[in-house]
């Protein structure tokens, strides 16, 4: 097959008997070329298939119009709704995101962020592996003059705008909701301690656990990741010692999940055996049993704000401020880590109370209220 070569300006012109520049001119709506030409030019650019060569545009205009987003996890569905999110308020603006993957390993997150530069992204928004322990090049990032949000997983640096849920105030929440449910034997399989994520959720659960004047085990404090292979071990570490917990507070759903199945392998049951309640969901909770009760982090809103904040810094660059938006969460009542009287009841919510919380039952067959073993 003959190879066929891009259509460029000066095969258009050379059709119409027009300069080169007159062809660039119209098909950039400038007001100096008539409409009669303009619309003569962009008809046989169309016929002629010519594709313009944005890249290069964009270079000598020192504007790409590109951001760079670099996540640990695509397969993760919390990242999955915030990549939506993200792509959806971009298109609004104008702007293509370039999407990198990391799989939660910080030599690759640091190849990422090389790759980016050099394709001249305008800004960058990152959630850093689990690994990332050296900051030093995100400051590299700020010398090439690029804009670098945080999202939902911040670093410990000065000088970067962050846009994060509220972890300490769902975990507290969370553990709040298993004391509530009568526990006092609880669990926190919390992510690494140098991650945000990690540390401010260890925060939540340690105050409301004093809070309630109930002491912290340190042995039901297990660090783990964030996949669900993290708490399918984490649960047969624990579940091997003996010395088993009531109720386990997960730092993510994918932790949770693995519980799910150790649990189910194990030949236990949920909450009878062992109760739980998570940090973030997914839609794959509408088929697990019981379904789980979780800390909503409003994915979709987190995703728009990063990109929001990102691109108002690209554009004030000049009088950029470091900002930190913290965005609230919710409790969402499912069918675990309830009172007894409520226990069993996997259930959608179908109503939301003044304080945010939804609430609301579908009790489903043969479903009934079991009294917890102390």
């Amino acid at each position: 097959m003959k190879k066929r070569f891009p259509i460029t300006l000066g095969d258009i012109a050379s059709r119409l008997h027009v300069s080169p520049v007159t062809v660039s001119k119209a098909l950039r709506d400038q007001p100096d070329i008539s409409k009669e030409t303009t619309i003569r030019i962009k008809i046989l650019a169309l016929e002629m298939g010519y594709i313009p060569d944005y890249t290069a545009r964009n270079l000598a205009s020192n504007n790409t119009h590109t951001i760079g987003v670099v996540i640990p996890k695509i397969a993760h569905s919390f990242f999955s709704s915030v990549i939506e999110a993200i792509y959806d308020a971009a298109h609004e603006q104008g702007y293509e995101i370039i999407l990198a993957v990391s799989q939660e390993d910080a030599s690759r997150e640091l190849q990422h962020l090389h790759t980016l530069i050099s394709m001249r992204v305008e800004g960058i928004i990152i959630t850093v592996s689990q690994q990332t322990k050296d900051y030093t090049f995100f400051h590299r990032v700020k010398e090439f003059d690029i804009p670098l949000t945080f999202m939902d997983r911040a670093v410990d640096v000065e000088g970067f705008s962050k846009v994060l849920a509220d972890d300490r105030g769902g975990a507290y929440a969370a553990t709040e909701q298993a004391v509530n449910a009568g526990y006092s034997r609880i669990a926190h399989f919390s992510g690494y301690p140098h991650t945000s994520i990690g540390r401010e959720q260890l925060l939540g659960f340690e105050s409301a656990m004093k809070d309630n004047n109930i002491e912290v085990n340190p042995e039901w404090v297990i660090q783990t990741g964030f996949s669900e292979q993290d708490g399918y071990d984490g649960f047969l570490r624990l579940y091997r010692s003996g010395n088993m917990p009531e109720c386990i507070f997960t730092v993510s759903f994918p932790v949770a999940l693995g519980i799910y199945r150790a649990v189910r392998e194990l030949k236990l049951t949920i909450p009878d055996d062992i109760d739980l309640i998570s940090f973030g969901n997914c839609t794959l909770d509408n088929v697990l049993a019981p379904s789980l009760t979780y800390i909503d982090q409003s994915t979709g809103e987190l995703g728009r704000a990063a990109l929001n904040l990102t691109i108002k810094n690209i554009q004030e660059k000049d009088k950029f401020v470091p900002q930190t938006i913290t965005l609230p969460t919710r409790l969402v009542l499912r069918g675990t880590c309830l009172p007894s009287i409520r226990r069993n009841i996997p259930s959608s919510p179908v109503s939301i109370d003044k304080s945010g919380v939804i609430l609301g039952y579908i009790p489903t067959a043969g479903s009934r209220g079991k009294t917890r073993k102390n």
